[in-house]
């Protein structure tokens, strides 16, 4: 038998062609091929038919653009998931899904035919948003792909199906009959440059700077409360406002009702403000010396008159219950066309209406009078200077605040009151809370923080002013107007869509699918399609219907929803109000969430900063196993670091588990090679050194299993290379080279050490399978089988079992203690090796000193045992009292008597004992002989 040089270096492997030598990038394709053709997915679903269900539903990423790291996250956990649960005792479908309609592929499709909106025919412009839709899905399912994630890539489901349209319809149309669904004139977020309404969901806010302004309003009527109170003169309301534009729209100013107010005297006028903020505001318009008078509830300003600054008009003083007195003056500036709190408080006084001044592209329109034609810039500048020209402007100052800005475009948006469809969220509040609870939540906190958002929510606006959607199924009434929605209206427009699609809305008259019966209170027959298409957050919110319902293999419930924390306003709400009307009870039974990926010193990713990564750079370079390291290492709930330096950390984590695996393969293929069916030894025939292995192989399994079970997967990458580096790499496969190296070839006690190695290397290979698909794989494709084995795939397998031996306590102990003699030993052979006494630890004869006497009687009776887990020629226990009680163990170096043996490199008296290997010790040459 050939005994490697270097026979002492860790993990040295045998001299041998075995593969396992990394290069990740090229591999890895050659093995995605060879999932594709075998159709792996398929394959390791169809071995689970029968078994429990476990379904992942996949929140669709947005067909738009390249994947980046934060859609590489999300994809690696889901995978981590399905695998496991295939592997673990369940039959866990994945059907990959894509949010495929919205205003951005509307965007990006014009720009590429060189059109603008309104100038191409709506079907034509649809056919171009669903090719530029189609494209990414392709490029993105490549892309997933090369990350190593198993699923069913051939029956994705995509928003702009048919039949996913067609029960989009349905769920609108169960919203709309339990009364749920309106249409009505209220202020939304508009966004001028994508020229539609948005829904919170679709709403990030950015630091802006700004003015804020305070505007005098002169009271031209009292009602008699401060000329009863002996103070007359020019009295004037001060409100504040950081949104200039929104003064021509003022029809009202709104006090809370239980503050207190007062009459600031300064400049000889009077300011009606909070009396808590009159010292703010004086010293923001720059008056020292001032004095109030009165002190006057907030109800009893109610229904005075003011003079609007700017136009021949009233704004009537109200109250409000949505006033505070965190800034500004306590005096609300209220404009019932740009606000809702506005627009609901003026719904309590007939006599003030409501007024938009501005259009959908967010200029001034004639009712602003001078400002008509300005934007929104444009109109705070001119609006700005008039109230200062007019004597209005009672102070300004520049500031930065949080503004709502369009989450695709990211320009500001503005309040504007228009006629929208709405759902009533307000409706079903209390159900959707009871449904959150019934819920578990991944992180725990993630429970108070959605119930705080449906809570807090307003009515949803679901309409959008665009072509590329599913468009609102309602029909109008041509003489009354009226909205007809029945389920006749909605059967048929569904049954419709899902023949031919929505595009049949614009090419088919409503004829062809309407009933003949259908028609208005009014007797009318006749009528007319809803224009606007519905919000893409409605489009993947029913996907608890049209994809757990439409696919066999997957239910609703489903069992876990996982994506990033952003969805609680998202996906998330969504998916639970739709589902709550539609089902009663909430679409999923588990939601965990991840953070975001930001740089390695905690900052956002941006090209522009020169510190982003793209998903690309990663496999190409390192390999996808890297990168789902990376994932599994991290605790990705929180923010998630990456950088170069985190990579190449991980890189050489990945190599010391990958070489832990080539150690064992090399040492499996090696002489003879190792069959598990013929070769394997009893568990009788084991040593207790190898006992030890496979126990601390029971404990791995069981932390493995809890951390999958609890999605906690930096637990077992960090229990998975923790096994290798220090129970494998560092202890048991240094100790049993001498074995495997030295020992008959199929001697007992080699056989036993490959026993135990070809069951660590089996349990290893499916334990690390759903992280580090790519290299568990390579490592099954080489590793011999056992008859039980699925040996066409890892992931064709179960987790692995425990041995069964059972470990009692005092082996676990004993065991224990021998570890720890281990690490003492050899930091003294450390010490005499730099004192340059020894080089190899063969060149050394240990004498081990106990203080204890269990610790002496347990070591006492394996000095054998014990030399060959510390590799030295020869070792001796001694009782030796003396030693402070807190050292246990002493160990004393000397050079080992006798010579070389030129086989095992130990020293012994007994090398050329027997004449004919004279260069042999006493085992080598019973070994050759």
């Amino acid at each position: 038998m050939t005994v490697p040089q270097d026979y002492n270096q860790t993990l040295n492997l045998p001299k041998t062609d075995f593969p396992m030598r990394g290069n990740l990038p090229k591999r890895e394709p050659e093995t995605l091929a060879h999932w594709e053709e075998e159709n792996l997915y398929r394959k390791m679903v169809a071995r689970n038919e029968g078994k429990p269900k476990y379904v992942l539903h996949d929140g669709p990423p947005y067909a738009n653009g390249e994947i980046h790291l934060g859609t590489a996250l999300n994809k690696v956990l889901k995978d981590f998931i399905v695998k496991y649960k295939n592997m673990s005792g369940f039959c866990a479908p994945y059907v990959p899904g894509w949010d495929t309609h919205g205003l951005p592929i509307e965007l990006k499709a014009m720009k590429a035919i060189g059109v603008e909106s309104g100038a191409i025919e709506p079907v034509e412009l649809r056919k171009h948003c669903a090719d530029y839709a189609m494209k990414h899905v392709r490029n993105q399912m490549a892309q997933f792909k090369r990350l190593g994630s198993l699923g069913d890539y051939d029956h994705p489901y995509l928003t702009l199906r048919p039949e996913y349209e067609a029960r989009q319809v349905k769920v609108f149309g169960k919203m709309a009959k339990d009364g749920y669904m309106y249409k009505g004139l209220k202020p939304v977020y508009w966004c001028p440059d994508c020229n539609t309404a948005l829904a919170e969901a679709e709403i990030e806010y950015e630091n802006d700077p700004c003015k804020s302004i305070y505007v005098k309003f002169r009271v031209t009527d009292d009602k008699g409360v401060f000329a009863a109170a002996g103070i007359t003169g020019d009295i004037y309301f001060v409100i504040w406002t950081t949104t200039t534009w929104t003064i021509p729209g003022n029809l009202a100013i709104c006090v809370g009702p239980e503050y207190t107010y007062t009459l600031v005297h300064a400049n000889n006028e009077y300011y009606v403000m909070a009396q808590e903020l009159v010292a703010e505001t004086m010293k923001a318009a720059g008056i020292a010396e001032y004095e109030t008078i009165g002190a006057f509830k907030g109800s009893e300003l109610e229904y005075m008159q003011t003079k609007h600054p700017l136009y021949d008009r009233n704004s009537m003083v109200i109250v409000g219950d949505h006033v505070t007195l965190e800034s500004g003056t306590g005096c609300v500036h209220t404009a019932p066309g740009y606000g809702v709190e506005d627009f609901e408080v003026c719904k309590n006084y007939d006599e003030i209406g409501i007024l938009v001044c501005v259009d959908d592209k967010g200029r001034q329109t004639a009712e602003a009078g001078e400002f008509a034609g300005l934007d929104t810039a444009e109109a705070n500048k001119a609006i700005a200077a008039r109230l200062v020209e007019t004597g209005a402007m009672f102070a300004s100052a520049d500031i930065v605040h949080q503004y709502p800005h369009c989450w695709r475009c990211h320009s500001a948006i503005i309040y504007r009151a228009t006629e929208q469809w709405f759902c009533s969220v307000n409706g079903f509040k209390d159900e959707a809370i009871k449904a959150i609870e019934s819920v578990n939540w991944i992180p725990a906190w993630g429970e108070e923080r959605i119930k705080g958002m449906v809570r807090d929510r307003s009515d949803w606006c679901i309409s959008r002013q665009r072509t590329w959607g599913v468009p609102i199924p309602v029909i109008y009434c041509k003489d009354c107007g009226k909205p007809i929605i029945t389920d006749e209206t909605i059967e048929a427009i569904s049954e419709m869509f899902r023949k031919e699609g929505s595009d049949a809305w614009y090419t088919r008259p409503l004829s062809d699918f309407i009933p003949a019966s259908v028609a208005c209170a009014c007797g009318c027959k006749e009528f007319e399609k809803e224009h606007d298409i519905m919000d893409v957050w409605f489009d993947s919110g029913v996907s608890h219907t049209a994809v757990l319902d439409e696919y066999d293999e997957l239910y609703a419930p489903c069992d876990l929803y996982l994506e990033g924390a952003d969805q609680y306003r998202g996906w998330f709400q969504s998916s639970l109000l739709t589902s709550v009307v539609y089902k009663g009870c909430a679409p999923y039974k588990n939601v965990c969430t991840h953070g975001w990926v930001v740089d390695g010193q905690g900052k956002t990713m941006h090209k522009s900063l020169g510190n982003g990564i793209d998903p690309s750079e990663i496999t190409d370079k390192y390999g996808a196993d890297i990168l789902r390291l990376w994932v599994a290492s991290s605790d990705y709930h929180s923010d998630i670091r990456i950088s170069k330096e985190i990579l190449g950390q991980l890189s050489d984590a990945y190599k010391k588990i990958r070489n832990t695996a080539r150690f064992i393969l090399g040492n499996l293929s090696n002489g003879k090679g190792f069959n598990p069916d013929a070769d394997s030894v009893s568990d009788d025939q084991l040593t207790e050194l190898d006992r030890w292995a496979l126990m601390r192989l029971d404990q791995l399994i069981d932390k493995a299993n809890a951390g999958y079970d609890a999605f906690d997967f930096h637990i077992v990458f960090h229990a998975i290379h923790n096994f290798c580096v220090v129970d494998m790499s560092s202890f048991y496969l240094d100790i049993i080279k001498d074995r495997l190296y030295c020992e008959g070839e199929d001697s007992v006690l080699r056989r036993a050490a490959q026993t135990t190695m070809y069951r660590v290397l089996s349990g290893l290979a499916r334990l690390v399978a759903p992280i580090m698909s790519f290299t568990a794989e390579e490592i099954w494709s080489y590793l011999p089988h056992a008859s039980s084995d699925q040996a066409e795939s890892v992931f064709l397998n179960d987790m692995p079992q425990k041995s069964g031996l059972t470990f009692a306590a005092d082996f676990v102990q004993k065991w224990s203690r021998i570890y720890e003699l281990r690490l003492v030993a050899n930091k003294a052979l450390e010490e005499k090796r730099n004192e340059k006494l020894i080089g190899k630890s063969l060149e050394a004869k240990l004498t081990v000193a106990c203080r204890f006497d269990e610790d002496y009687n347990m070591l006492s009776g394996m000095p054998e045992a014990l030399r060959d887990i510390c590799i030295v020629s020869d070792l001796h226990v001694i009782k030796d009292e003396s030693l402070p009680t807190d050292t246990p163990f002493a160990v004393t170096v000397e050079k080992a008597v006798g010579d070389k043996c030129e086989r095992c490199w130990a020293y012994s008296e007994t090398v050329g004992t027997v004449p004919e290997h004279p260069t042999l010790c006493a085992r080598c040459a019973g070994v050759v002989k």
